[in-house]
């Protein structure tokens, strides 16, 4: 919805009223600007509508925005005040679903993770300005999510950073917490070993150290793949560490494959898995009902165009 500027700038002049207390509606161009972008921000969130309750996409988990159902255009002061509430509710939503997440939160050990999430967020909360600053994200979220969420600021991307770390943790709790933390262990040590030897397979002195805690990769991209090279070669997940004989399989079918058979072949193999999901939640016995579970299954195949080329490339080394 697009508002001419002598629409916006009485908003954003009494919105600098009130920044000021009253005293003054004059504040410095910077300041100026600032405000000008969170009438923006809001407008642009009267547009989107807001978030509905446990739902994990941003686009599909959302209610129509009250400017798209009306079918007629707002005046600019309706729309950033519809806007502003938005933001308000899903700052307390946001909020609401990182104590829900909280209890079962585990890292790994890996401190990307645990500073973003544990000690980051909370920060956020406490600092973002959902009337005069809605518009900044204030953390750069160090953690890499499945998902780009590059495209938006404020708490419309922390929101999703928050659903994207439930469902990661959703999968990862799938697994016993020692299984986990071996197929961590196991990535470090391969790429330790191809460090030292100038990426070849060669004998591993340890003199380059990489632990699971200095991970700066998506832990349950290293997980998933795991599990999709263990459906690939038929052989059982308690079956964790892959022979020499195995990898050398799985290299050449990369190295062999282009990039569209590789990501059909991960595909396929995602599909074992997320037909197991969704007889697990049919037969009540996943701790998450078939709804999430598609969420779940839509963001990890989110991350197979991007492994199949990495895989491709060898510039991921999933094998331990």
């Amino acid at each position: 919805m697009h508002y001419e500027m002598e629409e916006l700038v009485p908003i954003v002049g009494r919105l600098a009223q009130k920044y000021t207390a009253n005293e003054s509606t004059s504040v410095t161009y910077e300041k100026a600007e600032q405000l000008m972008g969170a009438v923006l921000y809001c407008i642009h969130e009267a547009e989107l509508g807001e978030p509905q309750e446990h739902t994990f996409d941003w686009d599909e988990g959302r209610s129509r925005g009250e400017l798209a159902v009306s079918g007629k255009k707002l005046s600019a002061e309706q729309a950033y005040k519809m806007g502003a509430d938005c933001v308000e509710k899903k700052t307390r939503k946001a909020l609401k679903l990182y104590h829900e997440i909280l209890p079962e939160f585990s890292c790994y050990e890996n401190t990307c993770l645990q500073d973003t999430f544990i000690k980051g967020l909370p920060e956020f909360f406490k600092w973002y300005d959902v009337v005069f600053c809605p518009q900044d994200t204030i953390l750069t979220l160090d953690y890499p999510v499945l998902k780009d969420i590059s495209r938006l600021s404020g708490i419309d991307r922390v929101y999703e950073f928050i659903n994207c770390i439930r469902l990661e943790q959703v999968f990862l709790k799938k697994f016993p917490q020692d299984y986990v933390v071996e197929i961590l262990e196991q990535y470090t040590r391969r790429v330790s070993r191809s460090m030292e030897s100038g990426g070849t397979d060669g004998d591993w002195d340890g003199f380059y150290a990489y632990s699971r805690q200095e991970i700066m990769e998506n832990l349950c991209e290293i997980v998933f793949t795991s599990v999709l090279m263990h459906i690939l070669l038929r052989k059982p997940l308690s079956q964790q560490e892959f022979q020499e004989e195995e990898r050398v399989q799985l290299q050449e079918l990369f190295s062999r494959a282009e990039v569209p058979e590789i990501r059909d072949r991960l595909r396929e193999a995602a599909e074992v898995l997320f037909q197991q999901y969704d007889q697990e939640a049919a037969q009540g016995q996943a701790r998450m009902g078939g709804a999430l579970s598609g969420y779940l299954a839509d963001y990890l195949s989110g991350a197979i165009d991007g492994l199949a080329v990495r895989l491709k490339q060898l510039l991921f080394t999933p094998f331990g």
